[in-house]
């Protein structure tokens, strides 16, 4: 099976290029796409390819050169903030983006597998499955809602992943995320404030690597959720990091989300059901404390 990644730089990219490596290596030939130069430390068993999603033209050569049977299609702009302040921006790789990659798979007859969001939901019912109806609250939601509709609209073929806050290392562990900026915070000791009204289900980068090429080997059809087991607010979060990597927690303030005075509203409550994607997918996350363990040996390999 020949798989291409799009965000091959990216957390979740990489993970799916590292696991294709070591776990589907016999079975799958590998290509890597992203905006510029490849930044993955390790250069060879697979093809890379530098490709801008923005460009129509770029997609469709890519694509059409490499002629893929699944596509995994991880780039998109994330940075929600961002996502309110660049609308413009916002649009052109959350939303034009994917109506590219769709028609590229359609000419190629590829798989498409297209990576979205818990943010496409209020927040006001959660934990979702995946019959809920997407009501987002912010422009990043409402980008990541009308790529699912492009997607299920116009591909030929199609999965839809589902995730909710992505935490890992990358190479060179120079991004960060949830669980990289609580161990930070609390190894610096100054008191930090942690919003408590913001419920999630923090996915390893792993295992979201693994949904993805559980559901691109299988040719899995559908929606399908893809997160972390564990119900938590990001208080409880930082807390449980705290707790693992045995850090004071005295410094930790509880807040909520109205003193943050971000651009962009969050959903409150969200979560997955997970139980489509354990049937039919054979997904099985880790837990969160498995998760920071994960997390803690890749950061002592960094240092070494």
């Amino acid at each position: 099976m020949k798989i291409l990644i799009t965000g091959s730089n990216g957390l979740l990219g990489q993970k799916i290029v590292y696991a294709c490596l070591d776990k589907y290596k016999v079975n799958v030939e590998l290509i890597a796409t992203a905006r510029g130069e490849n930044r993955l430390l390790q250069k060879q068993g697979y093809e890379y390819a530098p490709l801008d999603i923005t460009s129509k033209k770029e997609v469709l050569e890519v694509i059409e050169k490499f002629k893929p049977d699944v596509v995994i299609h991880t780039a998109a702009m994330t940075n929600v903030d961002a996502c309110e302040t660049d609308k413009v921006g916002c649009k052109a790789n959350n939303v034009d983006a994917v109506s590219y990659i769709v028609e590229a798979c359609n000419s190629v007859g590829a798989h498409l597998v297209h990576v979205s969001t818990d943010f496409i939901f209020d927040g006001e019912s959660g934990p979702y499955d995946e019959e809920a109806q997407p009501n987002p609250v912010s422009y990043y939601g409402w980008s990541k809602a009308e790529a699912e509709k492009i997607v299920q609209q116009n591909s030929n073929s199609w999965a839809i992943l589902r995730t909710i806050l992505v935490f890992g290392v990358v190479d060179n562990a120079s991004r960060s995320n949830v669980v990289l900026w609580a161990k930070s915070a609390l190894e610096k000791g100054s008191p930090i404030k942690v919003v408590d009204d913001q419920f999630r289900m923090p996915t390893l980068a792993e295992d979201l690597a693994e949904g993805c090429l559980l559901a691109a080997t299988q040719k899995a059809s559908g929606i399908f959720n893809i997160s972390g087991k564990d119900y938590m607010n990001i208080y409880e979060l930082v807390h449980r990091v705290a707790r693992f990597f045995n850090l004071d927690t005295s410094i930790v303030q509880r807040s909520d989300s109205s003193t943050l005075n971000q651009p962009a509203k969050r959903p409150p409550r969200t979560g997955f059901v997970l139980d489509k994607s354990r049937s039919v997918l054979g997904y099985e996350p880790h837990s969160f404390e498995e998760g920071l363990a994960v997390v803690e040996k890749q950061l002592l390999k960094w240092k070494a």
